[in-house]
Parts: structure tokens; C-alpha cells; sequence
């Protein structure tokens, strides 16, 4: 099973109209210092998962923090609205061979603050149910 960080990425990759691409603006886990504008992807802290009458039914409830960082605190923020309009309420899905039975948007987009060149940080929390 792969990190829901990893597989959020694939799914943001695939919606064209952001115009994201892994490596290049979009990234996993470590946010480069180039370029200026990215959005990076961080597995948040999760639930036990479910204990079930059987064995090898695992439930599990993770978490996903999306950050972006942009020159221009409207265009990072539009974009936070993008990516939450098309997460929010997504489910049933098969990511990577995982069945996402639901990903919600817990808070956000929200400004965390300035970075020290002076670009915009707006983080997005995302609860996920998978099996």
C-alpha cells in the first residue's frame, strides 16, 4: 500500500486543468527551495485503523496536509480552492490499486504564513478512509 501522500499526488497529476506535475511543481514529502511556485504533498498523522472479525479487512483512516507555496497569495489561494473543490467528497475510488472509500477537506485553504523569500504558504487538511 502506498502513502496517501503518493497517491493524493497521482490523483492532482491526472486532473489536467491544475496543470501540476510531479517533479516538476508538485512534489511529495520535501518541499524544494526551486521553483518558487509548488504544491507538495505530506502524509499528516492518522487514526488506528479498524479492527474487524477478519483478519486481513483493514480499515484505514489517514490524513494528507497539502501545502502550497506561490509568489502570488491570490493565485496560491485559487489554486487551494481547486484542489479542494475536486478532493472534497471524492470516494469510491481505486488509486493505485486502494479502494478510497472518501476523502474530505477538514480545513482549509488557510494562510500559515510567509516563507523567507516572501511567497504565500497556504496549507489544506484532508481526512482519508481506505482500504
Amino acid at each position: 500500500m502506498n502513502s496517501c501522500a503518493d497517491d493524493i499526488k497521482d490523483l492532482l497529476e491526472a486532473e489536467s486543468s491544475l496543470g501540476l506535475v510531479f517533479n516538476t511543481n508538485l512534489f511529495t514529502e520535501r518541499e524544494p527551495t526551486k521553483p518558487a511556485n509548488t504544491v507538495t504533498l505530506f502524509d499528516g498523522a492518522s487514526y488506528s485503523p479498524m479492527l474487524t472479525m477478519t483478519k486481513g479487512e483493514n480499515y484505514y483512516y489517514d490524513a494528507v496536509q497539502i501545502r502550497i507555496r506561490n509568489t502570488d497569495y491570490s493565485v496560491g489561494y485559487a489554486l487551494g480552492v481547486e484542489i479542494m473543490e475536486l478532493l472534497h467528497g471524492q470516494g469510491q475510488v481505486t488509486i493505485n490499486g486502494t479502494l478510497y472509500t472518501i476523502i474530505y477537506c477538514s480545513s482549509g485553504p488557510a494562510l500559515l504564513g510567509w516563507d523567507e523569500n516572501g511567497k504565500a504558504i497556504i496549507i489544506l487538511n484532508f481526512e482519508i478512509q481506505r482500504r
